[in-house]
């Protein structure tokens, strides 16, 4: 009796820690974000000179666990930890003018996560995509340190308000005519569409269809679709 209560006791106070730490890591995250960021750009130069937040919020990536079944907070919890390493491994390799220009920027550099080494490509591909094969929105808020993405926000996801920024981002990004670029009945779209292909056209829809749900007013009939080049400049403030 004795034992399971203690053990009892254990996990409540385990869950509990993780749950502060876990509330911690969002609001530090929401803190920084709104400090350093703005209009989708980062302002890696002003964390370079002071990066002992972001180095406080990395520490936090490291040792945080969050089960899969806990979806929205896994999922909240890790598209912010993505976000974060990205500016992290700029910081480490600033300057530069691209993620690009860094060798296995993607999927060689390892970040400590949930305890485990796992690179950049691990946490999209791997913890993400492939734990929730259905939701395509990931594509626009995980932000790769390139203009080419959907902007970075200046706000941190939170699992109470995950369904909504996911929307959000979604449609603004199919509604943003740089990202959309139509003219007449041609329309130009990311490589974004080209690379996962399978993401968007799950159920059968074709790539217009899955575009148009998301915007206000949709494609010209009978759209003809091309892929334009990514843009990896660094997103950065100037």
């Amino acid at each position: 009796m004795r034992k399971w209560m203690a053990g009892a006791l254990l996990l409540f106070f385990t869950t509990g820690i993780q749950a502060q730490g876990l509330q911690d890591f969002f609001n530090t995250s929401d803190a920084f974000l709104k400090a350093h960021v703005a209009d989708g750009l980062v302002d890696y130069k002003a964390i370079k000179q002071d990066d002992v937040q972001l180095k406080s919020l990395v520490e936090m990536i490291g040792i945080i666990q969050v089960a899969k079944t806990d979806k929205d907070n896994y999922q909240a919890f890790l598209i912010n930890a993505y976000n974060l390493l990205v500016i992290q491994s700029v910081i480490e390799n600033y300057p530069l003018k691209s993620p690009l220009d860094k060798a296995g920027f993607f999927d060689k550099t390892t970040h400590t996560v949930m305890g485990t080494p796992r690179t950049l490509n691990d946490i999209e591909h791997k913890l993400l995509r492939a734990v929730f094969p259905e939701e395509s929105r990931f594509h626009f808020v995980l932000v790769c340190a390139g203009l080419g993405c959907p902007p970075l926000i200046a706000t941190a996801y939170r699992p109470e308000t995950l369904e909504a920024q996911l929307q959000t981002q979604t449609e603004m990004a199919l509604n943003d005519p740089q990202f959309i670029r139509i003219k007449k009945n041609k329309v130009g779209i990311s490589q974004l569409f080209e690379w996962y292909t399978g993401d968007f056209t799950q159920g059968g829809i074709s790539l217009a269809q899955y575009i148009n749900t998301y915007r206000k007013e949709p494609l010209p009939q009978k759209a003809k679709l091309s892929y334009y080049a990514y843009d990896w400049r660094l997103n950065e403030k100037k």
